[in-house]
């Protein structure tokens, strides 16, 4: 432990950093490996840098060794350049990545020079100089920024701005009392929007999601080796069609905020010919009435929607089940008799139990659907790291409740 954080903060990381990095087992894994790649010297803070926000960032870890090396040849320089890298391995999944593609895509080898800077945030001043002189500084100067950044793609954000408020001042001088005054804010409506009820402008925004078949690029979206074969299939099987749904779970009455979770579901999927599920997230008995269900329905009705069909996740139950004991199997599962007061919060002890054999698990899961447990006494435990830093997420617990639905008496329920 000693060693590590020895190691982690000889990249630049503060004492305190590198410990809650190793508290992510995750993270310090992949934070060792990017240092492995690069040996024991040659880490300079600029490249500890790149290489934790890299491995923070990276969620597919089999291009870790390869972006790795892009950083220790120093073809990755800049978060800028870091950022189009980690966007062209997300949406480029498949072997052998085209290095030709990617280093173009990442501007790898582009030199820019303080007189290219100069002359380019110079036509851009030049191109809003009245506006410039009649606003001064009440102008928003991120517009500024924005197209000298556009015209040079790889330059040092940081060298824009100090040439733009060069620029500026030798233009404006040094602020006066009115400009140090705040502006009053104004509302922008966009012109497409004028006329559109609410309804109709969140369903825009439903419209920027990615395309089926693209899952991949979404930001998160884990990739293993039959990820593609799997959306492929997924396809083969809709068509290309969009299919979404809307998964509430029925303890309670709908309020105002899932209005918008139901526009987005239902909007999208209708604003582009598809379909759209209402899916009961049922699997806690002990809080869910009929009441419920029947009034989510009346309101989704209401708002002007009918689902395409209505689905129960308690109708796979079973399969959850069998889904849990493969991966107890797989060694990714545990039977763990932490308390739920041990568990609460983010920095929880690791259990004892995290490496009980697989075989006793197995056991002791089979009897936790058989009642054999007191509730609280056990629960199934699944080895990961979320993404907000906490260890082993609770995925069975013991219930006694019948299922209202089914008449199933599970005792194990799905969290």
């Amino acid at each position: 432990m000693a060693d590590t954080l020895t190691l982690f903060t000889s990249i630049g990381l503060s004492e305190q950093k590198a410990k809650e990095t190793l508290k992510n087992e995750s993270l310090s894994s992949s934070l060792k490996e990017a240092q492995r790649v690069h040996g024991a010297s040659g880490v300079d803070k600029a490249m500890g840098t790149l290489l934790y926000s890299m491995a923070s960032r990276l969620k597919d870890t089999k291009r870790l060794a390869f972006l790795s090396e892009s950083i220790a040849q120093r073809k990755i320089c800049t978060e800028l350049q870091l950022a189009a890298a980690l966007d062209f391995v997300k949406s480029h999944p498949q072997d052998p990545i085209n290095q030709k593609e990617f280093d173009e895509a990442c501007g790898v080898g582009v030199v820019i020079t303080p007189e290219q800077i100069e002359e380019a945030v110079e036509a851009v001043i030049k191109k809003h100089k009245d506006q410039l002189l009649k606003e001064r500084y009440h102008f928003n100067m991120g517009l500024l920024m924005g197209e000298a950044r556009s015209a040079l793609k790889w330059a040092d954000g940081k060298v824009i701005k100090n040439e733009v408020d060069m620029q500026v001042l030798h233009l404006l001088g040094p602020k006066t009392e009115a400009d140090l005054e705040k502006k009053p804010k104004v509302k922008v409506v966009k012109k497409e929007e004028v006329g559109k009820s609410l309804m109709e402008q969140l369903r825009g925004e439903a419209l920027k999601f990615h395309k089926p078949g693209e899952n991949y690029t979404t930001e998160g979206y884990v990739v293993t080796p039959n990820t593609m074969n799997l959306l492929k299939k997924h396809l083969e099987f809709t068509g290309g069609q969009i299919r979404t749904r809307f998964p509430p779970e029925p303890n309670g009455i709908l309020h105002i905020g899932h209005a918008k979770a139901i526009n987005f579901n239902f909007g999208y999927a209708k604003a582009n010919n598809g379909i759209c599920f209402l899916r009961y997230d049922d699997t806690n008995p002990e809080k869910e009435e009929e009441k419920y269900f029947t009034a989510i329905k009346d309101m989704v009705e209401w708002l002007g929607y009918k689902p395409y069909a209505i689905t129960h996740a308690s109708d796979n139950f079973h399969q959850l089940y069998d889904l849990a004991v493969d991966l107890i199997r797989r060694g990714h599962a545990y039977v763990c008799h932490q308390k739920g007061e041990e568990l609460k919060g983010h920095n929880v002890p690791q259990s004892p139990w995290r490496d009980r054999p697989i075989e006793e698990s197995l056991v002791l899961f089979e009897r936790m659907k058989k009642g054999l447990f007191a509730e609280g006494e056990a629960t199934l435990r699944m080895k990961m790291v979320m993404e907000d830093g906490k260890m082993d997420p609770v995925a069975y617990r013991i219930k006694y409740t019948p299922h209202h639905r089914t008449g199933d008496e599970w005792r194990c329920q799905v969290k």
